[in-house]
């Protein structure tokens, strides 16, 4: 869990760290599910301090296992990286294919941190990431009017492929799923 990535600061907008999410991040967590914008989209809800820390906890473990890579997206405040401010991860969903997700917390949402952080997570699968099968097909899900999330995708690469019927109640509506393709390790 020592992988640090890093994206560099623009005339207009400050540079960015991604990293594991830690115990200490839990404020942070709790403070941005509380918007409920954010809650709209996501599937997970964290209602309390415990269930950030289960969260936290269940995506540290996910690293050991290598099942699944969830970033803390973290913004230079001008005197060092602040608390987490957006989420990006990456997991495998079949066998030549991962699944990509994010979010940002309502204070940075329109600013590009989650393009930004997005396009760092699949450069790392792209150049760093040598073990497992190879990668070939990055996929990103979200609600159909989740507008901002097409924006993210088209910024990022990721091609609208499909609409998705609606899976309740886990997905209770219709979807986008969006594809960028690229030869990749795992």
């Amino acid at each position: 869990m020592s992988v640090l990535l890093s994206v560099e600061p623009t005339a207009c907008l400050p540079a960015l760290g991604l990293r594991a999410w830690q115990p200490d991040d839990v404020d942070a967590l709790v403070a941005a599910h509380r918007d409920p914008a954010l809650r709209r989209w996501l599937m997970t809800t964290i209602n309390s301090e415990a269930d950030a820390r289960r969260w936290v906890d269940e995506q540290r473990q996910a690293w050991v296992d290598g099942t699944r890579f969830a970033f803390a997206v973290l913004e230079d405040d001008g005197a060092g990286f602040g608390p987490p401010v957006g989420h990006v991860a990456v997991k495998s969903s079949g066998e030549g294919s991962v699944e990509v997700g994010y979010w940002t917390a309502a204070e940075v949402r329109g600013r590009g941190v989650a393009s930004r952080a997005l396009e760092a997570v699949v450069r790392w699968v792209l150049a760093e990431r040598p073990a497992g099968p190879p990668v070939a097909r990055f996929e990103l899900f979200h609600a159909v009017d989740n507008a901002a999330s097409c924006r993210v995708a088209d910024r990022c690469g990721f091609a609208f492929e499909a609409v998705l019927p609606a899976q309740p109640p886990t997905f209770p509506t219709e979807g986008h799923l969006h594809v960028r393709t690229e030869t990749a390790r795992f």
